[in-house]
């Protein structure tokens, strides 16, 4: 059953639908060989996406990408330019356009304002969102998936979770320190119990959306046993007294302190001391989430690479017609495609409950180091043009770097993977 229909009726449908237990993911048939080895052109980024063009998506996904996708094009890449001449965007209204039309919380329970739908169709949004045609937008759109699922109150969830999901607060995720990033188990953030209260001291650095969020999932160590045992996730307000906000240019990302910070211990999510447990299995959804995006911009910066040098000409020839540069354009095509296969695959094995740290910590290496490549080959085409700001291969440069160091730099992602693969030197 295919919905083709606008953002509010969507949301209205799907809630119903999820009432009735929407079936749970199940492989998009597959095209004939014929069909497969006709030798028709890929669509292009922009184009409509059709069922056989997916090997996990179903009808149900795509409609849900296409609702999103006239959203990007009406409410939000038109002011784009503006936000980035301003150097920040308007949070608490772009979240509001999304969690209305239920974009916010798509695999979240329907009684904290989701859908109810699974893992997939979280993903097949954060595809859709690489469509925005800047960085800064789409990636703290991202932390609405701050909330460590399935834990915390039912107070907690009420108060915190069902605004954020609906639009009506901006949440941040407050979990990196200066000397503490990547290697989350050193941060110094204390929250220490005072009668029914924590008083909280510390900061946080590189918090996005920290200028205009209305609370921090915060990770703070709340006593001194082991770094992996001691720390907890609290729910921040971050209009709190003894909370300081610096915002940096470019984007709503901020450094925070808290000088005696008073929350409730009751804003603690699920059980004390086992923050960090919880965020490293948010870290994993986070990253595919990471994944899903970039690919998607990566493949519009190609297509747009394609058009431009098509045009442009070098010496009486389009820059297209040189060997070296279809050439390169093909290579980072088919890297983006293996790059989505093993995407999926990742994707699919977590729907069935499979552990996939290694395939999520892989995914993420490759994207963002393909991430680099993609913008560094494609801004060299566009010759002087690329070096200004208007542009999206401009724009990608600038931004993609941050896939390599958020959520987990490089080499963290291989030390995971070499833990799984057991060749870590033995301590």
């Amino acid at each position: 059953m295919a919905l083709h229909c606008g953002p509010q009726t969507w949301l209205q449908s799907y809630r119903l639908l999820s009432r009735a237990r929407l079936p749970r993911y199940s492989p998009a048939p597959v095209r004939p060989l014929s069909e497969q080895a006709s030798g028709k052109a890929a669509p292009s980024a922009g184009a409509s996406e059709t069922l056989g063009d997916h090997l996990i998506y179903t009808h149900e996904h795509l409609a849900l990408k296409e609702s999103l996708r006239k959203i990007i094009d009406t409410e939000i890449n038109p002011h784009v330019d503006q936000w980035e001449a301003e150097g920040i965007f308007p949070a608490h209204h772009v979240f509001k356009v999304l969690g209305s039309a239920g974009f916010l919380g798509v695999n979240k329970p329907v009684e904290y304002g989701g859908l109810g739908l699974d893992f997939s169709y979280s993903m097949a949004v954060a595809e859709e969102l690489g469509h925005i045609r800047c960085g800064g937008c789409p990636w703290p759109s991202g932390c609405k998936r701050t909330w460590p699922r399935p834990f915390g109150s039912e107070a907690l969830k009420q108060e915190f979770l069902l605004p954020s999901i609906m639009g009506d607060k901006v949440a941040c995720l407050g979990v990196s320190e200066t000397g503490a990033g990547s290697d989350v188990s050193s941060i110094k953030t204390k929250a220490v119990r005072r009668g029914d209260d924590y008083v909280i001291n510390g900061g946080k650095m590189w918090t996005t959306n920290g200028t205009q969020a209305d609370w921090m999932c915060l990770l703070a160590n709340t006593s001194e046993g082991p770094s992996h045992k001691n720390k907890s996730l609290i729910c921040l307000p971050m209009n709190l007294p003894g909370t300081i906000k610096i915002g940096m240019w470019s984007s709503d990302t901020a450094e925070v302190f808290f000088d005696d910070v008073r929350v409730p211990c009751s804003h603690v999510i699920g059980q004390e001391g086992m923050g960090f447990t919880y965020q490293m299995l948010q870290f994993q959804e986070e990253r595919l989430w990471a994944v899903a995006n970039i690919m998607t911009t990566m493949e519009a910066v190609i297509q747009e690479t394609i058009q431009y040098t098509s045009q442009r000409k070098i010496f009486s020839r389009p820059v297209l017609s040189h060997q070296a540069v279809h050439f390169r354009l093909a290579e980072l095509s088919t890297e983006v495609e293996l790059l989505r296969s093993l995407f999926y695959r990742a994707v699919v094995l977590f729907l069935k409950g499979n552990d996939v740290t290694k395939l999520a910590s892989m995914a993420k290496l490759k994207g963002g180091r393909l991430a680099r490549e993609v913008a560094d080959s494609c801004l060299q085409f566009w010759g002087g043009m690329g070096y200004t700001s208007d542009v999206l291969v401009s724009r990608f440069y600038r931004d993609a770097r941050l896939m390599s160091i958020g959520g987990g730099a490089d080499e963290v992602m291989l030390g995971i993977i070499c833990k799984y693969m057991d060749t870590l030197p033995k301590k």
